[in-house]
């Protein structure tokens, strides 16, 4: 299947799949799982990459350096987003310790009592076995293949 996407088409699939993503994390949200801090960041590669898409969709010709390189900048945000969740996983499964910021200890100091804590090193909620967190490195590897495939391509 992917043999027969264009860069253009790849593009759109980015945006398309990104914003479907990003969609789901607001839903979660919105219906009550809270996002933790990391959480939060793990946002901004949707966030930079769905208006990033769109352009390439829009405004670059197939074959294009413009196509070819910014599918490679995609590629490169949605790598670094893939690390990023495997990160946080690893945080919530307790394979290493997440930023002292997110752990829901108050530092010495007093807390806000104004807002919930919300601990980086539980997960919300799993869904077959993964976090969030985790899905969004999948989600995101397979974005950066798609990307990657897509700037080979000639046109």
């Amino acid at each position: 299947m992917l043999n027969q996407l264009t860069q253009r088409n790849a593009a759109f699939v980015i945006a398309a799949i990104a914003f479907a993503t990003i969609a789901g994390a607001w839903i979660f949200q919105a219906v009550g799982y809270t996002p933790c801090p990391l959480c939060l960041m793990q946002r901004w590669a949707y966030y930079a990459t769905v208006p990033l898409s769109l352009v390439i969709a829009t405004s670059a010709k197939p074959g294009s350096a413009m196509a070819r390189y910014g599918l490679v900048l995609l590629g490169l945000i949605w790598i670094g987003s893939a690390i990023f969740g495997a990160f946080h996983a690893g945080v919530e499964w307790k394979f290493w310790p997440g930023p002292q910021t997110c752990g829901g200890d108050i530092g010495g100091g007093l807390p806000d009592l104004s807002k919930p804590v919300i601990s980086c090193n539980e997960a919300a909620i799993r869904i077959l076995g993964l976090s969030l967190a985790g899905w969004n490195a999948v989600i995101s590897a397979a974005l950066a293949w798609i990307s990657f495939a897509a700037a080979r391509k000639s046109a």
